[in-house]
């Protein structure tokens, strides 16, 4: 198998670089930080403009066709710069929902308009019960004469609070009761009966609450045909985690280089620390992380069109590796940089505080460990 990355590829990993490092420094950082909003819209429009909203979409639907391992070349350049975006959310995962399980009609109404960026998505999924188990939903979406009636909580819904609409899932009852199926549901933000309360999330972006109290949709809400929705669900999610690992790779490999450079210029009794052995074995270890790291992200991103199970192996192999690699790197460059590290003059605590929030995302270590072996079982 050829790994090596195409043409146009190398255009897109070089373009993205260009532009992080050109965009994103520490005053820009800082100032989306103490942001209400948590980015700049400039930026995303400048995200749509490059083509980067349309990348993974439908050509029919004015995207430009990529795949999984495109996304993972923007993401690790996103990483190297802390870039707080929704692009995770709106094009990662509300986007992929809706050209996965939407009607020809509601892509048709979406996708151009993610591609252009006026749309902005957020999915809501996860449950303060739920414990990581996507199959587990508590949130009620009732059959009723108008439409439907959607009832319950969300927790940790990547940047909804500046969403335009929010992708619901919620257990279907319909006239007969509870059918056993999940369903997802297209939401604006601003209908009655929505409660979000947003706030920061460690290292960067935010990530909101949502109180759904008899909220009312019409029928047309539903997305797709009314089939199951787990199984895409877990699908999209896989695919998000393909992506983050692929931005926890950029953060460790920036990471790794700024020790890097660090251990050169600073002395102590005279030599630089660079030329301690100890000291080079450390970053010898921290380099071939981030190499294990890099290769887990582009096998779970080459996976996700596979069969459910190798893609969930996979995308839970990847997430579990990745967190383990990203906390080792992340302490190392802490502690190399000694009580500096913890400090605000330099960046090195921010990049580590997203890889710690990286690992808790969608399941840490132990969670995923557990969900490979499982499925490596029923495999």
């Amino acid at each position: 198998m050829d790994l090596n990355l195409s043409d146009e590829q190398k255009l897109l990993r070089d373009s993205a670089e260009r532009f992080v490092a050109g965009s994103y420094d520490a005053a820009h950082r800082r100032r989306m930080a103490n942001d209400p909003l948590g980015f700049s819209p400039a930026v995303w429009k400048q995200f749509a403009e490059l083509g980067w909203l349309a990348l993974p979409l439908p050509e029919e639907f004015d995207g430009l066709g990529g795949g999984a391992v495109e996304i993972g070349i923007l993401m690790e350049a996103f990483g190297r710069g802390l870039v707080s975006e929704p692009y995770v959310a709106t094009v990662v995962l509300g986007a992929a929902l809706i050209a996965r399980c939407g009607t020809h009609e509601q892509k048709q109404s979406s996708l151009p308009k993610v591609a252009d960026g006026s749309l902005k998505l957020a999915f809501a999924h996860s449950e303060r019960a739920a414990r990581f188990d996507l199959a587990k939903v508590a949130t009620s979406a009732t059959k009723t004469a108008q439409g439907w009636r959607l009832s319950g909580s969300k927790i940790a819904v990547l940047d909804g609070h500046a969403a335009d609409e929010i992708i619901v899932s919620a257990l279907v009852h319909d006239h007969h009761g509870p059918s056993g199926r999940i369903g997802l549901f297209v939401m604006p933000a601003t209908v009655p009966g929505v409660a979000i309360s947003d706030y920061a999330r460690l290292g960067g972006g935010r990530a909101c609450n949502i109180e759904l109290c008899d909220v009312h949709l019409p029928e047309d809400a539903l997305l797709g045909d009314g089939h199951d929705a787990l199984p895409a669900i877990e699908w999209a999610v896989d695919r998000a985690m393909a992506a983050l690992g692929a931005e926890a790779v950029g953060i460790m490999q920036t990471l790794l280089d700024t020790t890097l450079d660090y251990t050169k210029i600073r002395k102590q009794f005279g030599r630089p620390l660079s030329a301690n052995q100890v000291i080079r074995h450390r970053l010898a270890d921290m380099a071939m992380q981030v190499d294990e790291a890099r290769s887990m992200a582009l096998r779970a991103a080459l996976k996700v069109d596979a069969a459910p199970t190798e893609r969930a192996r996979a995308a839970s192999g990847a997430k579990a590796k990745i967190g383990k690699c990203a906390r080792f790197v992340g302490e190392q460059s802490i502690q190399l940089h000694g009580g500096m590290g913890v400090t605000e003059e330099l960046e090195v605590g921010a990049y580590f505080k997203r890889l710690v929030a990286f690992d808790t995302l969608f399941g840490g270590s132990a969670h995923h460990y557990a969900r490979h072996a499982e499925l490596g079982r029923r495999a």
